[in-house]
């Protein structure tokens, strides 16, 4: 396959890998072939359907290693989805009675674009795939290669998202300093609410990174600085079963001695109950392109908050979010180890015309590889029963039992 120009796009919400995916798949390209020009769509899709790019120049290939200190994303995001014609059209991105994914195609040949790199999730990925699908059957080849993207970790089939692992040590991070509140007051609850919509990877993944980070340190109980006060006492992911009334009494009792209780929450956990209620009193549940409820306006910590506060006894409630602080961090040696393999092999495949989602195939003995894009969906739920994470929840001294999906 020849391939003249390459495209670039990033979608969806950050995750601490997309600016090093982009310099990772340009510094691949500027070694293999400098003579294969480069575009970035400017904000994903958004751009792709307006036609806005920039051409990656000499000094963007000179320079491409300086965006793997970075986070966030050089080239821009956003939340569009192609099939929901009626929000482009409300946004201004689509005319009335046309087909986003026509206009989008159309700008691809337009582009002369060989091979299209998306950056993103499930969503992202699985839309690249339509849009080769249209392209080919209107005799167009068009080479798409995605690279996993979500701080989550629950794309289907693959082991390990890209920026995960970042994330997952940067709310940690956010904990060490939000927890350092615990005796700000008598009776302090403190929640530290986690992304993961219907996924508790990440949650779980961040408290072990703190467990690890809290046995490290030393301590002067004599004095209050104690590794009681600073250790966490519940841990909340949508694939557990929550008894709040057991788990007040739980950690009513916590409370009682010490004076503090810190909870680390998933925002998925309970979001059917809290859209369950909001329904039952007649209220609007505010949704994304998607389809997604926005969590950021239901929000579960503050729902979790008041279930507990007054059964809790507590006298000062704080509720706070890691995952801005998280999800444009940069990434760390681990995940940038993680984009360069699959980085390296995403423009392999793209030279030699094969389309796929990179990633360690976990239906195929974790093999590194492009994953055909029909077997690529969301929504992996996190694996309660590893060993690690129940001996996270001995640990605190949570009963620990899988939820109804």
């Amino acid at each position: 396959m020849s391939v003249r120009r390459v495209a670039l796009l990033t979608a969806g919400g950050f995750a601490p890998c997309l600016s090093s995916a982009v310099g990772g798949l340009i510094q691949r390209y500027t070694d293999i072939d400098p003579s294969i020009e480069i575009i970035a769509y400017q904000h994903g899709y958004h751009g792709l359907l307006t036609g806005n790019y920039v051409v990656v120049d000499e000094e963007a290939r000179r320079k491409a290693g300086i965006l793997h200190r970075f986070g966030g994303s050089p080239i821009g995001n956003s939340r569009v989805k192609l099939t929901n014609a009626k929000n482009l059209v409300e946004r201004g991105l689509v005319k009335e009675g046309d087909d986003p994914l026509q206009v989008a195609a159309e700008q691809l040949r337009k582009d002369h674009v060989d091979v299209l790199h998306t950056i993103g999730g499930d969503d992202t990925n699985t839309t690249a795939a339509d849009l080769a699908q249209y392209l080919h059957d209107h005799d167009y080849d068009l080479t798409v290669v995605g690279l996993p993207k979500t701080i989550d970790n629950d794309v289907v089939p693959i082991r390990q998202s890209l920026g995960a692992w970042t994330a997952a040590e940067q709310a940690s991070v956010f904990a060490q300093n939000i927890i350092g509140e615990n005796r700000v007051g008598p009776r302090m609850l403190i929640i530290h609410e986690v992304m993961g919509r219907n996924c508790g990877w990440l949650t779980a993944a961040a408290s072990r990174k703190y467990t690890e980070w809290l046995d490290q340190q030393e301590w002067v109980p004599s004095l209050g600085l104690s590794k009681e006060h600073w250790s966490i006492h519940a841990i909340f992911v949508p694939e557990m079963a929550i008894d709040l009334d057991e788990e007040a009494d739980r950690l009513r009792a916590i409370m009682d001695k010490q004076g503090n209780v810190n909870i680390f929450l998933s925002e998925g956990a309970g979001v059917r109950e809290i859209v369950a209620e909001m329904e039952e009193r007649g209220e609007e549940v505010a949704r994304d392109p998607f389809g997604h409820v926005r969590l950021d306006e239901i929000n579960p910590g503050q729902w979790f908050a008041k279930q507990f506060a007054d059964r809790l006894g507590a006298e000062k409630v704080m509720v706070q979010k890691s995952g801005y602080f998280s999800r444009s961090a940069r990434a760390n040696q681990d995940d940038l180890r993680l984009i360069q393999s699959m980085t390296d092999l995403a423009v392999e495949c793209a030279l030699r015309g094969e389309s796929g989602v990179i990633g360690h195939d976990e239906e195929n003995d974790d093999r590194l590889c492009a994953i055909a894009f029909p077997r690529i969906k969301g929504g992996k739920p996190f694996d309660i029963s590893q060993q690690w994470f129940v001996d996270l929840m001995d640990r605190i001294g949570q009963p620990l039992a899988p939820t109804q999906k």
